[in-house]
């Protein structure tokens, strides 16, 4: 045994490997690092040992992931010496430390490998040594592997940031909700590969699932499914109606709380689409795949697959149709990487979606699809092409079913869905519209070409504006929630002549999800417009009537129709708006010192008419609140009177960060705010 290294212990180095693999914000338990790039370790020699020259030792190391490695599955792999570390596979090479006491060992994984807790052995002619653990993930840094990034400041942004913006809202009143992704803090990437562990894959084939992670598309569709619970044991229960039993979706401020809920005791309940998406990003970007979150405006949930939303009303405008709908928006995740499966030309953002809609192959998971195919209109190309086509480019018909059974047009639109798509800027906090790389402009020849390949059956014909009666709402300047205000519909008539029509003005709570509720307000009469003439019909909204029918996302759908039966012409016009919110003051109380307890005050005036109770603050924000939130409650709140709450929290970590306030109340809810904070020494 002359020949066999007398190890004492192994340094895996841990502080210079996590700076030189941008995995330092991970802490330095343990060795964390990113595939297709050299790590070092150091073996520390018992004393009296012979040098090292690694032509006379006999030096093999064994890398195994997984509950049952194998060198078939790559999930074992065993590689010796060579003179110097080999970039497209596992290799090792080592020098010997001037002092003789010491050997410092690079080791190169393949950019190809498994990610996941590795195992690392040392055998010496059957003699083995375990030299510690140490976590893979994906190298945006590196060229060989499928999530390379070239731009250093989109690495930063899609990899490293660990705040962002969600945007909600509709596409005239868009708003960017501050989310706290977390990935980084403590114990929260041991949670992202357990998500991994409990998916169904794992558990019916661990050996084929461990090897599926090498691909990044795999990786994807896995989170796909698994962020929700509908299929599995996944992160988070869906519900757009009942929050009994459970927290509101739109009280969530970061991932780091669901996810850790998640690991303790199973599906977390409540998750509505920003917030699967916010918790996939941060999966997504805590594994090393970079990941941003995306926002459609006027999203399409096209239920029989025929690229088209058709809504059905009877003759009195009431709708008849179920199924095909309309979200005011729909929160989704870009996820970069290259496509081998389909093509250079598909590489890139590839999007997925863990929101639970439709059934994929059997479960509910979405994507990922290259962004390229659903521009192009190339719905062949896997994962889902044609569902999140349809999401972004579906067009819309609006039918009337007569007496006689016959359906009649009445209005449609070619260019409602898909709109400002939205995902937060590089290196900044402005909002960057992203609608160019899921289509091309509306109304244009490539789209209109673009849609018609897309089109399997025959396409209905777009026309001019016809004579007879058009409508356009108008909207109050101020509708803060709380406040009575009026809306208008203002009736222009290009006919040659007077005409009169049978009008209806309704007002109705709608979810984001285009889901229908209560009605708030209805105005209906029999109007006469002479040519070229137009009419303003207002309807008064109060709050007394909305306040308790609309959800907490504060959103009102105005639906305007007139109906001449004379000529058979329906118009319709629509319009969701979205009421704005009172804002919270936030103020720090002095200098901010690293480990040193500092107060915010927390300030909301109650908008609304009539009490709040069961009022109170959360606060959360990396590095500032030890990875959890910290909630004040201050029971009821008057009309008109202040909700103020002082928070104290101590700074862990000097530098920027954010901390992300949400207020919440029996009839007030889902308010948010944020402020930068500047730790000092």
């Amino acid at each position: 045994m002359s020949n066999v290294l007398d190890i004492e212990c192994c340094d895996l180095d841990i502080k210079s490997n996590s700076s030189s693999h941008h995995t330092e914000l991970y802490g330095e338990e343990r060795l964390i690092v990113r595939r297709g790039q050299p790590f070092k370790i150091i073996l520390q020699l018992k004393s009296g040992s012979k040098e090292f020259k690694p032509s006379e030792i006999s030096f093999t190391l064994i890398v195994e992931t997984g509950p049952l490695p194998r060198k078939e599955s790559d999930t074992k792999v065993c590689f010796g010496l060579s003179d110097s570390t080999v970039d497209a596979e596992w290799s090792a090479s080592a020098t010997n430390d001037p002092s003789g006491n010491r050997v410092f060992v690079s080791i190169s994984s393949s950019a190809n490998a498994p990610i996941g807790v590795y195992s690392l052995t040392l055998d010496q002619d059957g003699q083995k040594t375990s030299l510690g653990q140490f976590t893979l993930l994906f190298n945006a840094w590196c060229s060989r592997d499928a999530v390379y990034m070239r731009s250093e400041t989109k690495r930063q942004e899609y990899v490293l940031a660990q705040h962002g913006l969600v945007y909600r809202g509709t596409y005239k009143r868009i708003k960017g909700t501050p989310w706290n992704f977390g990935q980084f803090e403590s114990g929260i990437l041991d949670i992202c590969l357990k998500i991994l562990d409990m998916n169904p894959k794992f558990v019916s084939d661990a050996d084929k699932d461990c090897s599926g992670r090498r691909n990044p598309i795999y990786v994807t569709r896995v989170l796909s499914a698994m962020i929700n619970s509908n299929d599995d044991s996944g992160v988070l229960v869906g519900s757009w109606d009942e929050f009994s039993n459970g927290v509101h979706p739109g009280m969530w401020i970061g991932s780091g709380d669901i996810l850790r809920q998640w690991a303790e005791s199973g599906p977390v309940c409540y998750g509505q689409c920003w917030v699967f998406a916010a918790v996939a990003c941060t999966v997504s970007r805590a594994l090393g795949i970079p990941c941003r979150v995306v926002t459609n405006f006027g999203s399409a949930h096209d239920t029989d697959a025929n690229l088209m939303i058709e809504n059905l009303y009877d003759e009195e405008g009431n709708r008849i149709s179920e199924g095909d709908s309309i979200w005011n928006f729909h929160v989704w995740v870009d996820s970069w990487m290259a496509r081998p499966d389909l093509g250079s030309e598909f590489n890139g953002w590839q999007t997925s979606d863990p929101t639970p809609q439709e059934t994929s192959e059997g479960i509910f998971c979405c994507g990922p699809a290259s962004l390229s195919a659903i521009k192009e209109g190339e719905l062949t190309k896997k994962y889902d092409a044609p569902f999140i086509f349809a999401e972004v480019n579906a067009d819309v018909v609006d039918l009337v079913r007569l007496s006689n059974g016959k359906f009649v047009k009445f209005s449609g639109s070619t260019k409602s869905v898909g709109r400002f798509i939205s995902t937060k800027a590089v290196g900044s906090d402005e909002r960057h519209d992203i609608t160019h790389q899921y289509k091309y402009p509306e109304g244009s020849k490539e789209e209109r070409q673009v849609y018609e390949k897309a089109q399997h059956h025959n396409k209905l014909q777009q026309r001019g504006e016809e004579p007879g009666l058009h409508i356009k709402i108008k909207l109050a300047d101020n509708m803060i929630v709380g406040s009575d205000f009026e809306v208008a519909a203002i009736l222009t008539n290009n006919c040659m002549e007077t005409r009169t029509c049978s009008f209806l003005f309704f007002a109705r709570a709608v979810g984001y999800n285009g889901k229908q509720g209560d009605s708030c307000g209805f105005f209906s009469d029999k109007v006469e417009v002479p040519s070229g003439g137009e009419k303003r019909l207002p309807l008064r909204l109060e709050y007394n009537r909305y306040g308790s029918v609309i959800t907490p996302d504060r959103l009102i759908q105005l639906s305007a129709i007139t109906i001449d039966k004379q000529i058979t012409h329906y118009h319709k016009a629509e319009k969701t708006i979205v009421l704005d919110e009172p804002d919270i003051e936030v103020e720090l109380v002095g200098e901010v010192t690293v480990n040193q307890s500092v107060a915010a005050e927390l300030t909301l005036v109650n908008p609304l008419p009539e009490p709040l109770q069961d009022c109170s603050y959360t606060v959360e924000g990396v590095g500032l609140t030890d990875g959890k939130p910290i909630t004040a409650k201050i029971g009821a709140v008057g009309p008109g009177q202040e909700a103020k709450a002082g928070v104290e929290f101590s700074p862990s970590s000097v530098g920027s960060s954010m901390l992300l306030v949400n207020f919440d109340s029996d009839k007030l809810k889902n308010i948010k705010s944020s402020i930068n904070v500047v730790v000092k020494k």
